[in-house]
């Protein structure tokens, strides 16, 4: 009698329980508070590109020494990567994230004095300083996102959480891109770096009450606990402090990963897809002024159709990817097809080159940046393969290729201008790129799944 009445009370717990969590939406308030940062951090990195125009003119810099001043940040992005991802490893995203946040939004608030130094020389340095000291303060941003990710969101989620905060990148430029070509316009240059800056501090703080891992989240139900550890969820994500740190990561852990032809292959693959981004993020906002003839505030606007396509296009990358794994079809097919597509869209950048009205041109830069954005699925794919014991890291190594992009890329289009006077070669550049990665994606990646470390057992 007591055992009916135990199965009889359990049962209608259980279905009250269920019947709540499907109101308890934890992980997507997380995940918004991670879209929100992440448009904050590309807000922060597109400054200089639209203040370029007239810094460069007010301070005297040519395009060679802009190139320089646009690759600072990737310099110090690409070496604060294994670091950075080591530090969320043994610390968690939340404590790491938040230093993260704070300093390079306050180092963007310094570079809104840079002019006050008087001395060219100087100025040159402090720019180039400051950016690099942004790029290191930002490093650990996307693989603390993919640790959060992955604790948060079962793998059938993943691509569709992953294809969000990565979409912000092009919802960044929606949101500040007039926003900042009117205070350059209508207040000064300096004016975007103060006001980007502040915010970003502001925002520090808020992230520190939002993010938990998912056990140790007041609100999270018990049931939206159990569906994400159920679905391969990393729910104790940033909590196993004391394990982390017993076990060290060793170089031969690192060189286990280099090692693997699946992992090298999505690599090289995110270097390629980011010479796109950084190409939208430095010289974009010059081409449409100096190549194409608009002013300041016509490019911050003209900027924003190709980035709501790139976000849209994101948007629909992942919800596709993650649509093709609930119709059973394999991890690898439902990844790779919106990424093949997505670069095979993203080469119509050249088309640029053969067309003339300013209509066109920010027609094509859609198209190409809606297909970046389509394939712009490698965060899903780190969530996916990167071993559990080394989710940071991973990311961070991840991350280190794709960055090197940001170094090349700005100086490589620098060069090309200051040889050619025109864009047309650097199109054709950043167009090759796409190719590369769609090829990579089908020669090289093979079966996309989780990597298995080899260990050595140790008394």
């Amino acid at each position: 009698m007591e055992d009916s009445q135990v199965r009889h009370t359990t049962a209608g717990i259980s279905s009250v329980s269920k019947k709540t969590a499907t109101h308890t939406k934890t992980r997507f308030y997380i995940l918004a508070m991670i879209f929100l940062i992440t448009a904050l951090n590309y807000g922060d990195r597109a400054t200089l590109s639209m203040a370029a125009s007239p810094m460069s003119q007010d301070l005297g810099l040519d395009t060679i020494t802009m190139g320089y001043i646009f690759s600072a940040f990737s310099w110090a992005y690409v070496i604060g990567q294994i670091p950075g991802g080591w530090l969320l490893d043994k610390y968690g995203a939340k404590r790491i994230y938040f230093w993260s946040i704070f300093l390079w939004s306050l180092f963007t608030v310094f570079i809104g004095f840079t002019h006050y130094l008087g001395n060219t020389g100087l100025i040159i340095s402090s720019l180039f300083l400051l950016r690099f000291l942004v790029g290191l303060a930002e490093s650990p941003a996307f693989p603390g996102n993919s640790q959060v990710v992955a604790a948060w969101f079962p793998t059938k989620e993943r691509g569709t959480a992953a294809a969000v905060f990565n979409s912000a990148q092009y919802f960044a430029t929606v949101i500040f891109a007039p926003f900042m070509g009117w205070l350059v316009s209508q207040v000064h240059w300096q004016s975007i770096f103060w006001v980007m800056g502040g915010l970003g501090i502001v925002i520090s703080f808020i992230w520190l009450k939002v993010i938990y891992s998912p056990v140790n989240h007041p609100t999270v139900n018990p049931k939206e606990l159990e569906l994400i550890k159920d679905g391969g969820g990393l729910v104790n994500m940033g909590q196993n402090l004391q394990e982390n740190q017993k076990s060290k990561t060793k170089f031969s852990d690192i060189k286990q990963l280099l090692s693997s032809r699946m992992l090298l292959g999505i690599f090289i693959a995110q270097y390629c897809i980011n010479c796109l981004t950084y190409f939208f993020l430095t010289w974009f906002p010059v081409y449409l002024v100096k190549e194409r003839n608009m002013t300041i505030l016509q490019a911050g606007f003209a900027a924003v159709a190709p980035a709501l396509c790139g976000f849209i296009g994101g948007i629909l990358g992942g919800l596709i990817s993650d649509r093709l794994i609930k119709m059973n079809k394999s991890l690898t097919f439902a990844r790779k097809l919106p990424i093949i597509l997505g670069m095979l869209l993203s080469t119509s950048i050249v088309v640029c080159n053969y067309v003339d009205s300013q209509t066109a041109i920010i027609f094509f830069m859609s198209l190409a940046f809606f297909g970046k954005g389509f394939g712009s699925l490698g965060w899903a794919v780190m969530s996916d393969v990167a071993p559990k014991e080394m989710i940071g890291l991973s990311g961070g190594l991840f991350n280190t290729f794709g960055n090197t992009a940001g170094i090349v890329i700005p100086i490589v289009i620098g060069y090309i201008l200051s040889t050619t006077g025109s864009f047309n070669g650097a199109l054709v550049f950043v167009g090759i790129h796409a190719l590369i990665a769609l090829f990579s994606y089908i020669f090289l990646v093979g079966k996309i799944e989780r990597f298995q470390l080899k260990t050595t057992s140790s008394h």
